[in-house]
């Protein structure tokens, strides 16, 4: 049987570059053959053991790649042809899509729901920090990349740039809003963009990384904060001239920021939750206002399938966004260990890292 090479989970702590199996296609499916992807933090929360996956499992939900070979009933492709697929991969045709909530498919089961269902690479199925990778239902997901269009120009779109911006119309920001988003990373970033393109006119991006708040301001952002200089509360209070923002987006997944976001809303504001919470958050009684704020709280998982990552290619392809600069470093497929070490501490000003095999 032909063999891939593939970073997989080994142990909480490790993981490791190994050989397994090509994966063989079924009638729906597609084999890609990577020809870029990324590491992602979900992948370093994996990584920690703070979100459980099967041992053995190939890691990675970011894929760009070439059609290695088409399942024999999937139609409107062919082998050759440039492709993404979306970190999440529905069926569209479960009762979750069927509802609206395509990012949940798969997630209701005979003991109840289970969150996240939508979410097949690198958490229930094999993911594509590998030479090759299954693609299920694959009319619903593979979407082609314009010719004009890079590999690192496309590889936000999957799960990062998808995830920051539907922070923003999860939080169903309007024209002339104030917005703040926490942290900087690569989805806080996408957010604070998202929030450009829905038309807020404060975009107030906190962060302590000189280079990530230099980052949000190229995105959109109309004011900084580092909150290792000012308290973060005050200072955007102070901002508001004491009336909140409408919408605080919360990417980094941490009861500090929670609050914060929570602490800085106007009455009736919403707080649009992106981070990946590794522990119990508490909703504090003040700025919650004993339930009695009109306050919303609205999570978001990546909106995957075709047509969203069709739009998102589009949004690159018109100009109207540049996230080139969120590839800051390169690394082959050989050295993934050491791309996690870097990421995982997050040295040298990495902010995502192309890998090629």
């Amino acid at each position: 049987m032909a063999k891939m090479k593939a970073a997989i989970f080994a142990e909480p702590g490790r993981i490791v570059l190994d050989d397994k199996p090509i994966p063989e296609v079924g009638p729906l499916d597609a084999l890609l053959r990577i020809t870029t992807t990324t590491i992602c933090g979900t992948d370093v929360h994996i990584l920690k053991g703070e979100y459980p996956v099967a041992r053995g499992l190939t890691i990675g939900h970011e894929p760009v790649g070439i059609i290695e070979r088409l399942g024999r009933a999937v139609e409107g492709f062919h082998e050759g042809q440039r492709v993404i697929a979306g970190a999440i991969t529905p069926s569209g045709y479960s009762a979750a899509c069927l509802c609206g909530c395509a990012s949940q498919d798969g997630a209701g089961t005979k003991h109840g729901f289970k969150a996240a269902g939508g979410w097949k690479f690198g958490n229930t199925i094999d993911g594509c920090q590998a030479e090759y990778l299954l693609v299920p239902d694959a009319m619903a997901n593979l979407a082609p990349v314009p010719d004009a269009l890079t590999d690192e120009e496309v590889l936000m779109c999957p799960d990062i740039m998808s995830t920051g911006f539907s922070g923003a119309e999860s939080g169903e920001i309007r024209i002339g809003d104030a917005v703040v988003v926490f942290a900087q990373g690569p989805i806080g970033l996408c957010a604070t963009a998202g929030a450009k393109l829905r038309g807020a006119t404060m975009i107030i991006a906190v962060d302590s990384v000189p280079a990530r708040l230099a980052a949000a301001r190229s995105l959109g952002a109309s004011h900084t904060v580092d909150f290792n200089a000012v308290d973060p509360v005050a200072e955007i209070m102070r901002l508001t001239d004491g009336r909140g923002v409408d919408v605080a987006i919360e990417a980094l997944g941490t009861q500090a920021t929670f609050e914060a976001a929570l602490r800085v809303l106007r009455p009736g504001g919403t707080l649009s939750s992106l981070g990946v919470y590794s522990t119990d958050l508490s909703i504090p009684l003040g700025p919650f206002a004993a339930g009695l704020a009109d306050l919303k709280i609205v999570t978001t998982l990546c909106p995957g399938g075709k047509e969203r990552m069709r739009r998102l290619m589009s949004v690159i392809a018109s100009g109207r966004i540049d996230l080139k600069p969120l590839v800051t470093h390169r690394f082959k497929l050989d050295q993934i260990e050491a791309a996690y070490e870097l990421f995982g501490h997050q040295r040298d000003g990495v902010l995502k890292i192309a890998i090629t095999p």
